[in-house]
């Protein structure tokens, strides 16, 4: 089972591929696998269903996603926003709404992926993005809806 740090770099990395090749979330999971099983040829890649839950919930809810990163990102239209970027704050927003995972944790890593695939001006913004999203009254994942019900 791959660790959760590299089921988000691959689901942004397919999200990014659905953005630019205008394809589906499950076409880019079975040319990712594909492309796996071809290069390792050592029999089926074990399945990422981490992966699959972010990348087919990103792509579901991308208007949602889109409208919460769009009222929280002062001065930058979505469209304008470099492909990594728009890409990354649409999973990371995703997580934020509809899993378990600490909104702290969630952020953390996105800032990670930013800085790695778009650099450090890249990843300060969505750190911006992210924060103003937690502190809004938008976002409020599970894990922290229980903790407040507690």
């Amino acid at each position: 089972m791959p660790s959760r740090h590299l089921s988000r770099r691959r689901a942004l990395q397919l999200l990014y591929e659905c953005d630019v090749r205008k394809i589906a979330p499950d076409d880019a999971i079975r040319d990712y696998y594909h492309t796996l099983y071809t290069e390792e040829n050592e029999g089926l890649p074990e399945p990422d269903a981490f992966m699959e839950t972010l990348l087919r919930g990103t792509f579901k809810e991308q208007e949602l996603l889109d409208a919460l990163i769009t009222r929280r990102s002062e001065h930058w239209k979505l469209e304008r926003m470099p492909v990594v970027d728009r890409n990354l704050l649409r999973l990371a927003a995703f997580e934020l709404l509809r899993t378990e995972t600490p909104a702290a944790v969630v952020i953390d890593e996105a800032i990670e992926l930013a800085r790695r695939f778009s650099g450090d001006e890249s990843a300060r913004f969505v750190n911006g993005v992210l924060d103003a999203m937690r502190k809004g009254d938008e976002v409020v994942n599970r894990a922290e809806r229980a903790g407040a019900d507690s």
